[in-house]
């Protein structure tokens, strides 16, 4: 495959809405190529038809077997994989503690980001690098009692990025890597809850396309939750537990 060496070229996993779909749409704006992907065909299929830039689509559930071909069969679709930004996973408040969501949400969250992120390390590796993103969460900072899978699994994220941002610097590849942790972001995702300091997706996309071009490693959105960050960091583990945080 030869590339069009003027383009920059990125895929975007998790585009059918929220905060995929306005980094998606922000990219095209800058002149990127764009691939999206996700498991709802009909609204990648509107964003192909109605955006300038974004090329080309395919439904993947990152759960699947079949999901890293997929992925491949994208890059060469969009003409490359410049930027593999993951925007795409689940998450419940389950203090039921239902085992399924919670076992779906580790498919997902876990398994799953596993599966998508390898592949793009890997296509990297062959293509001369690259650049991974993916949306963590400020939930990944402590253990929540309400959302036990969703934060341990944003935990998870973003220390298997941190351990490949070493293996790529170990195998001397051209590979690197953003760790996005928003707060609440008015998507789909907490539609039915009751959020305080919600933000715009469209305003939290463009300040991720801000810091991917600025090269960024580590970026919590936004300020506000820069300091809840700093202040809950340091409360201590005892006291922590006995708070009754939903």
């Amino acid at each position: 495959m030869e590339k069009n060496l003027g383009k920059k070229y990125a895929i975007v996993m998790g585009a059918t809405s929220g905060i995929g779909r306005e980094v998606a749409l922000e990219l095209a704006r800058r002149g990127w190529t764009v691939g999206v992907a996700g498991r709802r065909a009909e609204r990648l299929s509107v964003l192909v038809r109605g955006t300038e830039g974004i090329v080309a689509a395919r439904a993947i559930d990152v759960t699947g077997e079949e999901a890293p071909a997929l992925l491949e069969e994208l890059a060469a679709a969009t003409g490359g994989m410049d930027l593999y930004f993951h925007s795409s996973g689940i998450g419940w408040q389950n203090l039921d503690l239902e085992v399924g969501k919670e076992l779906q949400t580790v498919a997902t969250n876990a398994a799953g980001f596993v599966r998508m992120v390898d592949t793009a390390f890997h296509w990297m590796r062959r293509h001369g690098g690259g650049h991974i993103a993916c949306i963590s969460s400020i939930a990944g900072t402590k253990g929540l009692g309400a959302a036990p899978a969703y934060s341990a699994t944003k935990r998870f994220q973003s220390h298997y990025i941190e351990s490949l941002t070493q293996l790529a610097r170990l195998q001397g590849l051209s590979v690197r890597f953003t760790d996005f942790r928003p707060g609440f972001v008015a998507t789909d995702l907490i539609a039915n809850g009751h959020y305080p300091l919600q933000l715009s997706a469209a305003r939290v996309a463009r300040q991720m396309v801000d810091a991917l071009e600025r090269n960024r490693r580590v970026v919590v959105i936004d300020w506000r939750y820069r300091l809840l960050v700093v202040g809950w960091r340091l409360i201590p583990r005892w006291l922590w537990v006995r708070l009754r945080i939903r």
